[in-house]
């Protein structure tokens, strides 16, 4: 059997290749990403993660006590709050984040907001 197109090389051997694919990103302290949402009896409370994120990254994330069925405490981004207010934005991570969670999770999330300006000037 003759090797055609590259399919096999030194007689019956098959050739092997390998495919990588990398994505890099910056690493962050504490790798907890844009927003925590600790459930009512999960085993960190509000009080352990605000002395977590105070020790890694002092003056980057709000921490809020929050009445809900499901979550005490949010822990969000400054920037984040900066693009959408808590108002906006807290309501909705709440309702999507009680579709996956119980009392006993902490749920980390990622949160991207693009702001779309359009503006029109007098010629």
């Amino acid at each position: 059997m003759s090797s055609k197109a590259g399919s096999h090389s030194r007689g019956s051997e098959p050739l092997r290749k390998a495919e990588m694919t990398i994505r890099l990103s910056e690493f962050e302290i504490p790798p907890m990403q844009d927003a925590l949402l600790v459930g009512k009896k999960a085993p960190i409370g509000p009080e352990a993660v605000r002395r977590m994120v105070d020790a890694v990254s002092p003056e980057q994330y709000e921490i809020i006590r929050i009445e809900h069925q499901v979550f005490e405490a949010a822990v969000l981004k400054r920037s984040l709050l900066k693009l959408l207010p808590e108002d906006k934005l807290l309501p909705i991570l709440l309702e999507e984040c009680e579709r996956v969670a119980d009392e006993q999770a902490v749920v980390k999330a990622q949160v991207n907001i693009v702001i779309q300006v359009n503006r029109a000037v007098d010629l």
